[in-house]
């Protein structure tokens, strides 16, 4: 892990973060001196059971899965935080997060606010208090969902719908004359959608073969968006 910034960009974090969006700059400019920026590696732990870490994290760019294990070491993901989302163990704000593992897919840079910084910057503003509570709200019925799906889906559905989750969280779509790519491998598609990547690079290759999706290096091109929805059960 390894700490990046400078005087000049504190407030970087803080910018294009939906919850500080009516923030003056005075303000962005004190909260970002309260949340150094980290960088981590792709598959690096932010955090784990075996690791706590009482604070909140502020994602700025890259993606960070968030996870548990079972005693028979399946992992579940509950949560795929991508830029612009708060996350992290924080009882102040109703988050339980000591069970789990947060893991960086790709290079990511977090901000990350202490729980004296939480109360004296977030919980004591009614506006930014507010939009964390939504945000929390949206988290418990995103974890529910995986959860149910997890049960109820079929692992060709779950891939289908990690892709299109993917997709549609993308602030800035990377796209060609003949689609929308998303950068991922076959094995962390297989860790999203709780399945072996064996499995998940045959659904994946089925998929191909009916023009749903190219395959790429370390990428996917969805071609038909409407029959990955389909597929994954979400019409």
């Amino acid at each position: 892990m390894e700490r990046v910034g400078t005087l000049e960009v504190k407030a970087w974090c803080m910018a294009e973060v939906d919850i500080f969006r009516d923030l003056s700059k005075a303000e962005m400019d004190a909260m970002g001196a309260a949340a150094p920026m980290k960088t981590f590696a792709a598959g690096e732990l932010l955090y784990s059971p075996h690791n706590p870490i009482e604070a909140l994290f502020i994602l700025k760019r890259g993606r960070v899965r968030v996870f548990r294990v079972s005693p028979d070491g399946k992992a579940l993901t509950t949560a795929l935080i991508t830029s612009g989302t708060i996350f992290g163990e924080m009882v102040l704000l109703g988050q339980r997060m000591y069970d789990n593992f947060a893991e960086a897919m790709e290079e990511t840079v977090v901000c990350v606010m202490s729980r004296a910084d939480v109360h004296r910057f977030l919980l004591s503003d009614p506006r930014i208090a507010a939009r964390i509570a939504e945000n929390l709200g949206k988290r418990l019925a995103e974890m529910e969902r995986r959860l149910s799906d997890s049960f109820f889906k079929s692992v060709p559905q779950r891939v289908a719908s990690t892709l299109h989750t993917l997709a549609g969280q993308q602030r800035r779509h990377v796209l060609t004359p003949r689609g929308q790519v998303v950068a991922i491998t076959h094995e962390q598609i297989a860790e999203l959608a709780g399945t072996s990547r064996e499995t998940a690079t045959k659904v994946l290759g089925d998929f191909a073969e009916r023009g749903m999706i190219r395959l790429g290096r370390g990428r996917i091109t969805i071609l038909d968006s409407n029959g990955l929805t389909v597929q994954a059960g979400e019409r």
